[in-house]
């Protein structure tokens, strides 16, 4: 498989028995969102992705978020012609303009790694 199929790699979990394949997407760190705003962490990811997973990573504090594919989409406050944004708000001063979706770093915390792996990779 090549790096450009939209996998990144593929986790076995031996209680499960199925194989999961996973695209990885990383932030070095929060960056000012449009260039000059408040920090955050964003991802692009495009919508025709055949991974059944998505990481979405800071490297900084060395999280990872797990989505599926359906919550993925669903939890994108943006959707391009191709591709979803998700992005989390570092920075709790900011006022987020809808508020229909969750956009802080907090509200995001059942999507993480530690809190996913038990329903994503145990039978």
């Amino acid at each position: 498989m090549s790096t450009d199929s939209g996998i990144d790699l593929v986790a076995y979990a031996p209680a499960t028995k199925i194989p999961s394949s996973i695209q990885v997407k990383t932030n070095l760190k929060p960056k000012p969102a449009g260039g000059k705003g408040k920090a955050h962490l964003d991802w692009w990811v495009s919508d025709n992705s055949p991974a059944q997973l998505h990481a979405l990573v800071d490297l900084s504090e060395r999280r990872v978020w797990m989505f599926t594919a359906d919550e993925l989409a669903t939890q994108a406050q943006q959707h391009s012609k191709t591709k979803y944004h998700i992005y989390m708000y570092t920075d709790l001063s900011l006022k987020p303009q809808k508020k229909d979706r969750a956009v802080y770093v907090h509200e995001f915390e059942k999507y993480l790694l530690q809190n996913r792996a038990p329903f994503l990779f145990e039978p």
